[in-house]
């Protein structure tokens, strides 16, 4: 079953039916609408899109990336990842590093009383206190912003955990100020999928659902056409992803430890992205 490709689709419709033009930070010009949401219930299989296909190890890459704290490019390019490389030139830095962004917010938070590791702390309070209401990771620092290369799109995330029939379940949504719906959300939703498992292994739960709070949503005027060919695709069923993967031993994982099992994708819609 796959009602997730059918949800971004009827997103990507929203937009070109209700968008109002607007300038933005790259010169390109967006149509854009305000205030949405977009949800997948994880027993329908893993949420990547198969309407075009998404770059998988890309996807994985950038959040192992994340997930070890690291924020020099070196990372992503030994992976053959290159989604940074504009922004990165964009800052005119020279060192490969990209700032205090994601990863260095949710693993290394310059505090008060020292650093703290979010990614540590959640799992011990999903651990210890499932049922809590704190379970969040920030990536917005605003005493930081200025020192990063391009401040978070998707800024902050949230864990939801249930008990059903003796078993716990465990959800995540995340909230976004900013969405390139062509190119960025589909990365999007597929990292924080894949996050959800990684948690969920980490502590002994089930994927339940994962939902996305979408603020400035919108589509750049050169990725309109892309768009509505998108729009007109059939989906196909949806892929299981395999992976042991942990937070615990994340900094040996690669690629590789996290196969789709049954991706069935109509080909790449090619787009060009705007810095």
């Amino acid at each position: 079953m796959n009602t997730l490709d059918k949800k971004y689709q009827d997103l990507l419709q929203d937009i070109l039916d209700n968008g109002i033009h607007k300038s933005d930070r790259t010169g390109t010009g967006t149509i854009s609408v305000f205030g949405r949401q977009i949800r997948h219930n994880m027993k329908q299989g893993f949420p990547i899109l198969t309407t075009k296909k998404v770059a998988w190890k890309q996807v994985v890459s950038e959040l192992l990336w994340f997930l070890t704290g690291q924020t020099n490019i070196a990372f992503l390019h030994k992976h053959n990842n290159h989604i940074w490389d504009g922004d990165y030139a964009k800052s005119g830095r020279t060192d490969g590093d990209l700032g205090p962004i994601y990863g260095k917010q949710w693993r290394k938070w310059d505090g008060k009383n020292g650093r703290i590791d979010q990614i540590d702390d959640l799992v011990k309070e999903l651990k210890t206190n499932p049922d809590s209401r704190r379970l969040m990771v920030s990536a917005w620092n605003v005493g930081e912003l200025n020192e990063m290369t391009l401040p978070p799109c998707h800024y902050g995330f949230q864990l939801y955990t249930k008990e059903e029939d003796g078993k716990r379940y465990i959800s995540l949504m995340w909230n976004q100020r900013s969405v390139d719906t062509f190119l960025g959300l589909p990365f999007n939703i597929a990292s924080y999928g894949l996050l959800l498992h990684i948690i969920a292994n980490e502590v002994n739960m089930i994927p339940d659902e994962l939902i996305g709070n979408l603020g400035d949503t919108h589509l750049y005027l050169n990725h309109i056409e892309q768009a509505k060919e998108q729009i007109s695709r059939e989906p196909f069923d949806l892929p299981i992803l395999k992976t042991d993967a942990k937070i615990d031993g994340i900094c040996c994982n690669v690629p590789g430890d996290f196969v789709l099992e049954g991706y069935q994708s109509h080909p790449t819609i090619k787009a060009p992205l705007s810095n």
